[in-house]
């Protein structure tokens, strides 16, 4: 189903809402469908339509929708997504920042019938499903039929909805089995015989990476042992962490000029390349080096080589697509290299005399899939697939054929016409949620000859393209019978790209995911044998897996990834630079900033202790009425809850907005917390990064926790600006951290304060007068 026609499904969605009457619409809103009193009876019977219940069928809605995918999708669930993104809902989601008190009340009234009693205007789901997760489904299928879950027919193709989709019909043209290297174009005919070379055998990275046979005793020892590190420093990347479990490889040093020959690109990519990247390039970049940016050259000088790489400086505005055109480049690379190696065997295995042993051909893995891309947006995919293609086209007259093309713009594209109002936002925030941001998906590409097949299923397919939480509804959970997760056995490259917006969405997805890739499959799903390398039978694939990972910060969760799931062989590539300077220094309101230190006897006793102390010591401090206008900023959701919980128990005066509160409870919590109605606001650090809304009324502002991202500090401070009738010397700013928070109190205060701070153990002030100060 082409874009077009799902723009049209969701105009007729939309015209069918504005004919329903007020009455209609809350009842459409409460029970997902319309009264039978209104429905329109038709003079002929009805067909009779057998629905096949699940053996979960009993379960929650919410459970459902979390857990398992939706395989059919109702009328009424699309009438239901046109509602959420009508244009009367998004006026109500993204309201004007001026805030004019009447459209504010109008709107809580038309709304207010909804909510079931929480005085305090924080009106929350009672799924606990956070907007941002809760609503890809529904995005998912107002798409129409055509989901964009190929991958889905590879686990059960008994589902006949999804198997319709299935694209079945190339599996021979895009077969490794069946196809022969000779059929391949001129480039692909030199590339082999480059390939016969002795020298190119021994020098190119991916022959001495994937030819690499190991011993038990290596096994045993990256099993065991810590891994011991070097520091280094290069120009563009900065301070690099060098580890390996194994005997110390040579130190590599970065190369200031790189020629693409010497890269071992395939043949295409060698042409291509230059082209595709020339956007990025500047009129500075030397002659000698014309194809590669600084920091592109010394991040695929690190990939080429097969060691794990972890990058945390990744920035949506400044260096995120150069990143991604770099790690595009790389996972090209090994795919096409690794199936001209599979095609090159094929002819040779039908050259060869029957009878013949045939154990010289170990150039595969238990399953086909060879690269995972984990992104958290469709958006982040569609920019991929472009990008392959630009890299597989060597000129305008030689276009490769990709198949489904028109299906996956109209699935993973966005529609201009669904366009939010341009409002106020950081450049940042513009720039993280570009395009479609459904976050549920995932996409298998096959890739062989001068063809590229979209919505292959997995085990069909050579890379792979999903969110956390598309790969989480496949993999499934221990005990259900619709779960798959072999297809992630022969994994050779994971790359999770922004993964600090995970720490947003669902962590859990990625633990989950990593600890079921690379594991030995329950099926042999039609492998030869006699073709799948002896690494992978050995079960030692995670020694040979490289990951990249980036992100825009350091956090702990993210250092335990690649500290705990990350084995490969050839060790380990850090960046791992501190902040000279924090965020504190784009506040440009006049703040003195107390940082209270708390004393926790482990990480694990943080939470509690936290608690106890801002109880016990800082909330008392701002129970008197002349302490109005207190904001609460709260990174986790637990301890919001928790907090929450406090305040009701206590009765004090407050209201409270998180990623689950409704719209109207937003609109009221912020109307109360503004007038003055309300002491307290606890507000959490996920609506924060979905929305992005501007508290007005600040005066006094406590950081339960130090905040994830550092420019969020700097944020919430200058909303203090937005209030007019504010006194600047009342103003105050408490900040609860403890020494586990040396990474985020660095990125706020600067690495040289951080270390003064978390050795002395009084409570520290700042005052910070102006930006830049």
């Amino acid at each position: 189903m082409g874009a077009g026609a799902g723009m049209g499904k969701r105009r007729g969605g939309r015209e069918l809402l504005r004919s329903l009457s007020k009455k209609q619409k809350k009842h459409l809103r409460e029970f997902g469908e319309e009264h039978p009193f209104y429905d329109k009876v038709s003079g002929r019977p009805e067909a009779t339509q057998i629905c096949e219940l699940s053996e979960n069928s009993d379960k929650s809605s919410t459970e459902s929708d979390s857990e398992t995918e939706v395989e059919q999708v109702s009328v009424y669930h699309k009438l239901l997504a046109t509602l959420k993104t009508s244009p009367e809902s998004e006026s109500e989601e993204d309201e004007s920042e001026s805030e004019e008190a009447g459209e504010s009340e109008a709107e809580v009234d038309s709304e207010g019938s909804q909510e079931t009693g929480e005085a305090d205007g924080g009106g929350e789901d009672k799924n606990d499903i956070p907007e941002q997760e809760k609503a890809t489904d529904t995005a998912e299928q107002t798409l129409g039929q055509e989901q964009a879950d190929g991958a889905d027919t590879s686990c059960d193709p008994s589902h006949g909805v999804i198997e319709e989709f299935t694209d079945v019909k190339h599996e021979s043209e895009f077969s490794l089995e069946t196809n022969f290297m000779e059929e391949e174009s001129e480039d692909c005919n030199a590339d082999k015989r480059d390939s016969n070379s002795s020298q190119v055998f021994s020098e190119d990275p991916f022959k001495q990476h994937m030819d690499k046979e190991l011993e038990e005793k290596e096994v045993e020892k990256m099993s065991t042992l810590p891994k011991s590190s070097s520091q280094s420093k290069w120009p563009r990347l900065g301070q690099l962490t060098f580890s390996s479990t194994l005997e110390k490889h040579k130190t590599l040093k970065v190369d200031k000029e790189v020629d693409v020959k010497q890269l071992y690109l395939h043949k295409p990519l060698e042409s291509t390349w230059p082209k595709v990247n020339k956007q990025f390039l500047s009129s500075v970049n030397k002659p000698s080096d014309p194809c590669f940016t600084p920091l592109q050259r010394e991040l695929f000088c690190i990939m080429n080589t097969y060691r794990d790489l972890f990058y945390p400086e990744r920035n949506a505005l400044t260096n995120g697509e150069e990143i991604r055109h770099a790690y595009c480049l790389h996972a090209l690379n090994h795919v096409l290299k690794a199936n001209a190696q599979v095609l090159s065997n094929n002819a040779k295995r039908r050259d060869q005399k029957p009878g013949t042993d045939n154990d010289d051909y170990r150039d595969q893995g238990l399953t086909r899939p060879k690269v995972l891309m984990i992104v958290p947006f469709r958006e982040c995919a569609l920019r991929i697939v472009h990008i392959f293609v630009s890299l597989l086209e060597v000129n305008d007259k030689r276009k490769i054929d990709v198949s489904n093309k028109k299906r996956f713009k109209g699935e993973f594209g966005s529609d201009p016409e669904e366009k939010p109002p341009s409002l106020k936002r950081p450049e940042d925030y513009e720039a993280v949620f570009a395009g479609n941001i459904d976050d549920h998906f995932r996409i298998g590409v096959a890739i062989l000859q001068k063809s590229m097949r979209l919505y292959a299923p997995f085990y069909s397919s050579d890379i792979i393209i999903a969110s956390p939480l598309g790969m989480r509804t496949i993999i499934g959970a221990e005990g259900e019978k619709k779960r798959d997760f072999d297809f992630l056995s022969s994994i050779e490259i994971l790359i999770i790209d922004q993964a600090d917006i995970y720490l947003m969405q669902n962590w859990e997805h990625v633990l989950h995911l990593m600890k079921h890739i690379n594991l030995l499959p329950l099926d042999s799903h039609g492998v030869d044998f006699s073709r799948v390398r002896m690494l992978n039978l050995s079960n030692w694939s995670k020694y040979y897996r490289q990951t990249l990972l980036f992100s825009a910060l350091q956090d702990p969760q993210i250092n335990s990834v690649v500290n705990k799931h990350c084995f490969n062989y050839m060790g380990q590539v850090a960046v791992r630079n501190v902040p000279l300077s924090g965020s504190i220094n784009h506040v440009v309101v006049q703040l003195p900033h107390v940082f209270r230190r708390l004393e926790a006897e482990n990480v694990t006793s943080v939470i509690d202790t936290r608690f106890q102390f801002f109880i016990d010591k800082v909330l008392p401090e701002y129970r008197d009425a002349i302490m109005s206008h207190t904001l609460i900023y709260v990174p986790s959701y637990f301890d919001y809850v928790r907090l929450r919980n406090y305040f009701k128990k206590e009765e004090l005066n407050f209201t409270h907005i998180c990623e689950y509160t409704k719209k109207a409870g937003v609109c009221r919590a912020r109307r109360f917390f503004l007038k003055g109605e309300k002491q307290f606001l606890l507000f959490t650090e996920r609506f924060h990064f979905y929305k992005r809304y501007t508290i007005k009324g600040i005066r006094n502002l406590i950081f339960y926790e130090l905040p994830t991202y550092s420019h969020f500090y700097s944020e919430i401070c200058n909303m203090m600006k937005a209030t007019d009738n504010g006194v600047d010397a009342t103003w105050t700013c408490t900040v609860l951290y403890s020494k586990y928070d040396a990474q985020k109190l660095a990125a706020v205060v600067g690495i040289d304060r951080t270390a003064q701070m978390i050795q002395s153990k009084k409570n520290v002030h700042l005052f910070v007068t102006g930006e830049n100060e």
